[in-house]
Protein backbone atom coordinates (compact mmCIF):
# COMPACT_ATOMS: atom_id res chain seq x y z
CA UNK A 1 0.00 0.00 0.00
CA UNK A 2 1.26 3.52 -0.82
CA UNK A 3 0.03 6.97 0.25
CA UNK A 4 0.49 9.93 -2.09
CA UNK A 5 -0.36 13.56 -1.23
CA UNK A 6 -1.20 16.07 -3.97
CA UNK A 7 0.53 19.40 -3.42
CA UNK A 8 0.15 21.04 -6.82
CA UNK A 9 -1.74 20.75 -10.10
CA UNK A 10 -0.81 17.60 -12.00
CA UNK A 11 0.17 15.53 -8.96
CA UNK A 12 -2.99 13.37 -8.95
CA UNK A 13 -2.51 12.55 -12.63
CA UNK A 14 1.17 11.74 -12.10
CA UNK A 15 0.53 9.44 -9.10
CA UNK A 16 -2.29 7.61 -10.92
CA UNK A 17 -0.11 7.04 -13.99
CA UNK A 18 2.66 5.67 -11.76
CA UNK A 19 0.18 3.34 -10.03
CA UNK A 20 -0.86 1.84 -13.37
CA UNK A 21 2.78 1.23 -14.27
CA UNK A 22 3.31 -0.70 -11.01
CA UNK A 23 0.20 -2.87 -11.69
CA UNK A 24 -1.80 -1.34 -8.82
CA UNK A 25 -5.40 -2.62 -8.97
CA UNK A 26 -7.10 -0.37 -6.38
CA UNK A 27 -6.80 3.43 -6.12
CA UNK A 28 -8.67 5.43 -3.46
CA UNK A 29 -9.13 9.14 -4.20
CA UNK A 30 -9.58 11.30 -1.08
CA UNK A 31 -10.53 14.73 -2.40
CA UNK A 32 -12.96 16.57 -4.64
CA UNK A 33 -13.95 16.56 -8.30
CA UNK A 34 -10.69 18.19 -9.41
CA UNK A 35 -8.57 15.55 -7.68
CA UNK A 36 -10.75 12.79 -9.14
CA UNK A 37 -10.36 14.34 -12.59
CA UNK A 38 -6.58 14.22 -12.23
CA UNK A 39 -6.68 10.54 -11.30
CA UNK A 40 -9.05 9.73 -14.16
CA UNK A 41 -6.67 11.41 -16.61
CA UNK A 42 -3.72 9.51 -15.17
CA UNK A 43 -5.62 6.25 -15.70
CA UNK A 44 -7.57 7.18 -18.87
CA UNK A 45 -8.05 4.13 -21.10
CA UNK A 46 -5.59 1.98 -19.09
CA UNK A 47 -8.05 1.69 -16.19
CA UNK A 48 -10.05 -1.45 -17.00
CA UNK A 49 -8.35 -3.56 -14.33
CA UNK A 50 -8.21 -0.79 -11.69
CA UNK A 51 -10.88 -0.25 -9.04
CA UNK A 52 -11.40 3.40 -8.13
CA UNK A 53 -12.65 4.28 -4.66
CA UNK A 54 -13.75 7.79 -3.70
CA UNK A 55 -13.79 9.60 -0.35
CA UNK A 56 -15.48 12.98 -1.01
CA UNK A 57 -13.36 15.62 0.75
CA UNK A 58 -13.53 18.47 -1.77
CA UNK A 59 -15.53 21.67 -2.28
CA UNK A 60 -18.16 20.33 -4.68
CA UNK A 61 -18.04 16.51 -4.48
CA UNK A 62 -20.52 16.37 -7.35
CA UNK A 63 -19.61 12.99 -8.80
CA UNK A 64 -19.76 11.45 -5.33
CA UNK A 65 -23.36 12.70 -5.21
CA UNK A 66 -24.13 10.99 -8.52
CA UNK A 67 -22.73 7.72 -7.14
CA UNK A 68 -24.81 8.16 -3.98
CA UNK A 69 -21.77 8.05 -1.70
CA UNK A 70 -22.12 9.28 1.89
CA UNK A 71 -20.10 12.28 3.05
CA UNK A 72 -19.05 10.52 6.25
CA UNK A 73 -15.48 9.18 6.12
CA UNK A 74 -16.46 6.27 8.40
CA UNK A 75 -19.32 5.14 6.15
CA UNK A 76 -17.09 5.40 3.10
CA UNK A 77 -14.49 3.15 4.71
CA UNK A 78 -17.10 0.39 4.90
CA UNK A 79 -17.88 0.89 1.20
CA UNK A 80 -14.18 0.82 0.27
CA UNK A 81 -13.69 -2.41 2.22
CA UNK A 82 -16.60 -4.10 0.46
CA UNK A 83 -15.04 -3.20 -2.94
CA UNK A 84 -18.40 -3.60 -4.71
CA UNK A 85 -17.86 -2.10 -8.19
CA UNK A 86 -19.84 -0.66 -11.08
CA UNK A 87 -18.67 0.10 -14.61
CA UNK A 88 -18.82 3.84 -15.36
CA UNK A 89 -18.58 5.67 -18.67
CA UNK A 90 -15.57 7.87 -19.39
CA UNK A 91 -15.74 10.97 -21.60
CA UNK A 92 -13.00 12.33 -23.85
CA UNK A 93 -13.07 15.99 -24.86
CA UNK A 94 -10.70 17.46 -27.41
CA UNK A 95 -10.33 21.23 -27.51
CA UNK A 96 -6.97 23.01 -27.31
CA UNK A 97 -5.86 19.77 -25.67
CA UNK A 98 -7.41 16.38 -25.05
CA UNK A 99 -8.82 15.65 -21.60
CA UNK A 100 -10.95 12.97 -19.95
CA UNK A 101 -13.73 13.41 -17.40
CA UNK A 102 -16.46 11.46 -15.60
CA UNK A 103 -18.82 14.15 -14.36
CA UNK A 104 -19.66 17.33 -16.27
CA UNK A 105 -18.14 19.73 -18.79
CA UNK A 106 -19.64 23.20 -19.07
CA UNK A 107 -18.91 25.85 -21.66
CA UNK A 108 -19.79 29.52 -21.96
CA UNK A 109 -20.70 31.40 -18.80
CA UNK A 110 -19.85 28.34 -16.65
CA UNK A 111 -16.36 28.31 -18.14
CA UNK A 112 -15.89 31.94 -17.11
CA UNK A 113 -17.09 31.08 -13.58
CA UNK A 114 -14.40 28.41 -13.28
CA UNK A 115 -11.82 30.89 -14.52
CA UNK A 116 -12.75 33.05 -11.50
CA UNK A 117 -12.59 30.10 -9.06
CA UNK A 118 -9.14 30.59 -7.58
CA UNK A 119 -7.79 28.19 -4.90
CA UNK A 120 -8.03 31.10 -2.42
CA UNK A 121 -11.76 31.55 -3.15
CA UNK A 122 -12.32 27.81 -2.69
CA UNK A 123 -10.50 27.81 0.64
CA UNK A 124 -12.20 30.97 1.91
CA UNK A 125 -15.76 30.37 0.72
CA UNK A 126 -15.99 26.57 0.90
CA UNK A 127 -19.35 25.29 -0.46
CA UNK A 128 -20.33 28.91 -1.34
CA UNK A 129 -17.29 29.30 -3.61
CA UNK A 130 -19.33 28.60 -6.76
CA UNK A 131 -21.76 31.42 -5.93
CA UNK A 132 -18.81 33.73 -5.30
CA UNK A 133 -17.26 32.71 -8.64
CA UNK A 134 -20.53 33.33 -10.48
CA UNK A 135 -20.86 36.80 -8.95
CA UNK A 136 -17.32 37.68 -10.10
CA UNK A 137 -18.08 36.43 -13.62
CA UNK A 138 -21.45 38.20 -14.13
CA UNK A 139 -19.94 41.28 -15.82
CA UNK A 140 -18.69 38.98 -18.60
CA UNK A 141 -22.13 37.43 -19.28
CA UNK A 142 -22.85 37.37 -23.02
CA UNK A 143 -24.29 34.99 -25.59
CA UNK A 144 -22.34 32.81 -28.01
CA UNK A 145 -23.45 32.09 -31.57
CA UNK A 146 -23.19 28.30 -31.37
CA UNK A 147 -23.38 25.34 -33.76
CA UNK A 148 -23.75 21.87 -32.26
CA UNK A 149 -23.60 18.55 -34.13
CA UNK A 150 -25.00 15.48 -32.35
CA UNK A 151 -23.87 11.98 -33.39
CA UNK A 152 -22.95 13.32 -36.87
CA UNK A 153 -26.70 13.57 -37.46
CA UNK A 154 -28.70 16.37 -35.78
CA UNK A 155 -27.42 19.94 -36.09
CA UNK A 156 -28.49 22.83 -33.85
CA UNK A 157 -27.70 26.53 -34.19
CA UNK A 158 -28.59 29.09 -31.51
CA UNK A 159 -27.51 32.05 -29.39
CA UNK A 160 -26.50 30.38 -26.12
CA UNK A 161 -25.19 31.35 -22.71
CA UNK A 162 -24.17 27.78 -21.80
CA UNK A 163 -23.49 24.35 -23.24
CA UNK A 164 -23.43 21.60 -20.59
CA UNK A 165 -22.28 18.07 -21.46
CA UNK A 166 -23.06 15.76 -18.56
CA UNK A 167 -22.16 12.20 -17.64
CA UNK A 168 -23.01 12.81 -13.97
CA UNK A 169 -25.98 14.64 -12.49
CA UNK A 170 -24.58 17.54 -10.47
CA UNK A 171 -22.41 20.63 -10.83
CA UNK A 172 -21.36 23.56 -8.62
CA UNK A 173 -21.66 21.75 -5.31
CA UNK A 174 -24.99 19.99 -5.78
CA UNK A 175 -26.99 21.73 -8.53
CA UNK A 176 -28.90 18.96 -10.41
CA UNK A 177 -28.01 20.11 -13.94
CA UNK A 178 -28.75 16.67 -15.47
CA UNK A 179 -31.02 15.02 -12.87
CA UNK A 180 -31.75 11.95 -15.02
CA UNK A 181 -28.16 11.25 -16.07
CA UNK A 182 -26.88 7.70 -15.67
CA UNK A 183 -23.06 7.53 -15.89
CA UNK A 184 -23.18 3.91 -17.03
CA UNK A 185 -25.76 4.08 -19.85
CA UNK A 186 -23.40 4.94 -22.74
CA UNK A 187 -24.98 8.36 -23.40
CA UNK A 188 -24.18 11.97 -22.59
CA UNK A 189 -26.84 14.48 -21.55
CA UNK A 190 -26.64 17.82 -23.38
CA UNK A 191 -28.26 20.85 -21.74
CA UNK A 192 -28.33 24.12 -23.71
CA UNK A 193 -29.10 27.44 -22.00
CA UNK A 194 -30.22 30.02 -24.60
CA UNK A 195 -29.88 33.79 -24.46
CA UNK A 196 -32.61 35.06 -22.11
CA UNK A 197 -33.81 38.31 -20.58
CA UNK A 198 -33.10 38.96 -16.89
CA UNK A 199 -36.48 37.74 -15.49
CA UNK A 200 -36.23 34.53 -17.56
CA UNK A 201 -32.69 33.91 -16.28
CA UNK A 202 -33.89 34.29 -12.68
CA UNK A 203 -36.75 31.85 -13.26
CA UNK A 204 -34.48 29.32 -14.99
CA UNK A 205 -31.94 29.56 -12.15
CA UNK A 206 -34.68 28.62 -9.69
CA UNK A 207 -35.78 25.72 -11.91
CA UNK A 208 -32.18 24.42 -12.09
CA UNK A 209 -31.88 24.49 -8.29
CA UNK A 210 -35.05 22.37 -8.12
CA UNK A 211 -34.00 20.10 -11.00
CA UNK A 212 -37.10 21.14 -13.00
CA UNK A 213 -35.37 22.88 -15.93
CA UNK A 214 -35.46 19.93 -18.37
CA UNK A 215 -39.20 20.44 -18.80
CA UNK A 216 -38.77 24.20 -19.21
CA UNK A 217 -39.27 25.85 -22.59
CA UNK A 218 -36.19 27.95 -21.80
CA UNK A 219 -33.78 25.02 -22.20
CA UNK A 220 -32.91 22.56 -24.97
CA UNK A 221 -32.14 18.99 -23.92
CA UNK A 222 -30.63 16.15 -25.99
CA UNK A 223 -28.87 12.82 -25.45
CA UNK A 224 -25.95 11.71 -27.64
CA UNK A 225 -22.73 9.70 -27.75
CA UNK A 226 -20.75 12.29 -29.69
CA UNK A 227 -21.08 16.08 -29.55
CA UNK A 228 -19.24 18.68 -31.61
CA UNK A 229 -19.41 22.34 -30.50
CA UNK A 230 -18.35 25.45 -32.41
CA UNK A 231 -19.07 29.02 -31.33
CA UNK A 232 -18.34 32.69 -31.94
CA UNK A 233 -16.63 33.82 -29.82
CA UNK A 234 -15.02 30.55 -28.76
CA UNK A 235 -16.66 29.59 -25.45
CA UNK A 236 -14.34 28.25 -22.76
CA UNK A 237 -14.99 24.74 -21.47
CA UNK A 238 -14.13 23.19 -18.14
CA UNK A 239 -14.09 19.48 -17.31
CA UNK A 240 -15.00 18.57 -13.73
CA UNK A 241 -14.13 22.14 -12.78
CA UNK A 242 -10.76 22.31 -14.60
CA UNK A 243 -10.37 24.57 -17.67
CA UNK A 244 -9.52 22.61 -20.83
CA UNK A 245 -9.75 25.15 -23.68
CA UNK A 246 -12.30 26.88 -25.86
CA UNK A 247 -14.51 25.88 -28.78
CA UNK A 248 -14.31 24.12 -31.15
CA UNK A 249 -14.63 21.11 -28.86
CA UNK A 250 -15.45 17.47 -29.54
CA UNK A 251 -16.94 15.17 -26.88
CA UNK A 252 -17.03 11.37 -27.20
CA UNK A 253 -18.18 8.77 -24.70
CA UNK A 254 -16.13 5.67 -23.89
CA UNK A 255 -18.71 3.25 -22.50
CA UNK A 256 -18.01 1.46 -19.18
CA UNK A 257 -14.29 2.31 -19.29
CA UNK A 258 -13.87 2.82 -15.52
CA UNK A 259 -14.54 0.60 -12.52
CA UNK A 260 -15.82 2.57 -9.50
CA UNK A 261 -16.39 1.24 -6.00
CA UNK A 262 -20.01 1.95 -5.00
CA UNK A 263 -22.52 1.18 -2.26
CA UNK A 264 -24.07 -2.28 -2.30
Amino acid sequence: MALRITRKAGDAEKWARAAVRTKCDYIVVAGGDGTLNGVVNGLATDAKNVRIGLVPLGTGNDFARTLGLPFSIEHNIDILRSAQTKRIDLVRVKSKRARYFVNVSAGGFSGVVDEKMTPKIKRTWGPLAYIRGAAAALPKLHAYHTQILLDDDEQLSAELYNVVVANGRFIAGGLPIAPDADPSDGFLEVVLIPKLCAPEIALLAAEIVLGKHLSSKATVFRRAKKISVRSRPGMWFNVDGELVGNAPALFQILPRALNFVVKR
